[in-house]
């Protein structure tokens, strides 16, 4: 089970396309306030919620909205808000009051400030918006999650009376407080199964059938916008009966970008990640930044990390994981060139491809192609082995480049550590 969460949770994985390619995706996430939004959509019962970013509407918006009680929470795609802190020091990316006028100045000292928490990075990330919501007296949190699952081949709910804490320390610790339930994909969920999940959640009285409904309306949720994760932690019981879905996680399958284009268009990915990341991104490219100085150009993730482990071996440092993957093209591998040289600690590249799916003649035109136009400067080691491997080498030897080729991966690790002194 902790695997399954794992897997599902993550925002990069690989994908089988089609019987001969493997095709990197990286999955879109929304901010909770999009999310929540989302779900009010589709008549799931949420907390009333108001969106501030430090706008001149913001102390009207606060004005009209009337409650007893507010939660500001900044919105960034990480956990661990309530215990983050402020690059400006302040403290805390979660506050409960009940005065309008604290509210709009909390949300002041949140937006235009980097928070940092245990899931971001050292410097944290830009919060540029921040939901108002309405508190709740909750009096019970449970968990809820619908997700596809190859095991199950379809979607499967898990859910837990255990809700408002880290899921997989209950399923690694009291596993007998977890049921995975498989879901037709083609059909609503029984309403035995609803009623056998609700008091398995520990509802009662008129709250049962109010979980059971739902349930019902997160899977038809699940299934219009093509999510692959829907969690909801926790589905609270509040202190006058309402079954609320107060906090939410939803993840979408890149393939159905087509259909959801709305969706899609929320984006925020270019707000919070790396430049770079950003850009391969919209080239199919896979590119996370390190802290060593040589950059790294392979096609595939198994590959990537093997080239990163030998580099290490060797005594240098890699500068980045940039997967290319199957699918690549020449456009792709100088864009790739373009990514690597955007980062100014690299000191040489090592580029490791296997041709299998990829023809090795390609990737060596792209880098030619690349070295030429960008006026490469920093030492080259080139790998190349599989599909036309030998018109791949006698392309990069006639370019005129300063191009180093390597007889095997150990090698290719020796020249670029080598290169750099």
């Amino acid at each position: 089970m902790s695997f399954l969460l794992k897997a599902a949770a993550s925002s990069r994985q690989l994908i089988y396309k089609a019987p001969t390619q493997l095709q990197q995706l990286r999955h879109l996430n929304l901010l909770e306030f999009q999310s929540k939004d989302l779900l009010q959509k589709y008549g799931v019962a949420i907390q009333q919620f108001k969106v501030l970013d430090n706008s001149k509407n913001d102390a009207e918006t606060v004005k009209t909205f009337d409650c007893p009680e507010y939660v500001v929470k900044a919105q960034i795609l990480a956990g661990g808000r309530g215990k983050g802190v402020f690059d400006s020091g302040f403290k805390g990316g979660v506050h409960i009051t009940s005065n309008k006028n604290e509210a709009l100045s909390l949300s002041r000292q949140m937006i235009g400030h980097r928070l940092i928490t245990k899931q971001t990075p050292k410097s944290g990330i830009l919060v540029n918006k921040v939901m108002l919501a309405r508190s709740v007296n909750i009096t019970r949190e449970t968990y809820l999650c619908i997700l596809l699952d190859r095991e199950h081949n379809g979607p499967v709910l898990i859910a837990s009376p255990a809700g408002g804490v880290d899921i997989e320390a209950v399923a690694e610790q009291t596993p007998e407080k977890i049921k995975t339930v498989p879901l037709d994909i083609g059909k609503p969920i029984p309403e035995a199964t609803l009623l056998e999940v609700a008091k398995f959640l520990e509802f009662k009285g008129d709250a049962l059938k109010r979980c059971a409904d739902e349930v019902q309306k997160l899977y038809t949720l699940f299934k219009a916008v093509d999510a692959v994760q829907i969690e909801i932690n926790p589905l609270a019981e509040t202190d006058n009966g309402e079954v609320i879905s107060v906090d939410a996680k939803l993840n979408f399958d890149d393939n159905a970008q087509f259909r959801q284009k709305e969706i899609f268009a929320m984006d925020v990915n270019e707000e919070e990640s790396d430049p770079r990341e950003v850009e391969a991104a919209k080239h199919n490219l896979n590119y996370v930044a390190m802290d060593g100085n040589i950059g790294c150009l392979v096609n595939g993730a198994g590959l990537a990390m093997a080239t990163m482990d030998i580099i290490k071996l060797n005594g240098g440092e890699p500068a980045n994981f940039l997967d290319v993957g199957g699918g690549v093209n020449e456009e792709q591998v100088a864009k790739a060139f373009e990514i690597l040289t955007a980062d100014p600690k690299v000191k040489s590249i090592l580029v490791n491809v296997f041709g299998g799916i990829v023809n090795c003649a390609t990737v060596a035109n792209g880098i030619v192609s690349a070295s030429k136009k960008l006026q490469l400067n920093v030492p080259l080691v080139v790998r190349l082995e599989g599909t036309n491997v030998i018109k791949a080498r006698e392309i990069l030897q006639n370019s005129g480049l300063p191009i180093q080729t390597a007889k095997d991966l150990d090698d290719a690790a020796t020249l670029a550590v080598a290169a750099l002194k």
